[in-house]
């Protein structure tokens, strides 16, 4: 069973594989039009992509300053100030980033993602 969604596969929705080929009673006929069609299909591959992109990136940096922490103590204690280790901008580093990465995606939602799903709300 495939995790990711792709326009060829219509039976994943959210995640998760619903049967499509009956349609549901309580879904209006345009909701079923537009949930199995190629634009709303490519929508949450897109979607998903971003968020797994960017958690990815997240996962990598978080996981790297463990990592570091866990093997390298002695590179994070290196004393830049009378009072300051290396390991104290780089978790400020890592909380900034946090934000950055939040900021790219309410960027990316705002300018593609809420277009593109108020073009298929119209078609409700």
């Amino acid at each position: 069973m495939s995790t990711t969604a792709t326009p060829k596969d219509p039976t994943l929705i959210g995640g998760h594989h619903h049967d499509l080929s009956n349609k549901n009673p309580h879904l209006s006929e345009e909701v079923h039009e537009i949930i199995t069609s190629e634009p709303f299909m490519r929508l949450v591959a897109t979607r998903w992509r971003v968020s797994l992109t960017l958690t990815a990136l997240m996962l990598l940096v978080y996981f790297g300053f463990i990592l570091t922490v866990a093997f390298n103590k002695a590179a994070l204690a290196t004393k830049i100030g009378p009072a300051l280790t290396v390991a104290i901008p780089i978790g400020l580093g890592i909380i900034v980033f946090a934000w950055l990465i939040t900021g790219v995606y309410i960027r990316w939602a705002n300018r593609y993602y809420d277009r593109e799903v108020a073009s298929l709300k119209q078609r409700i």
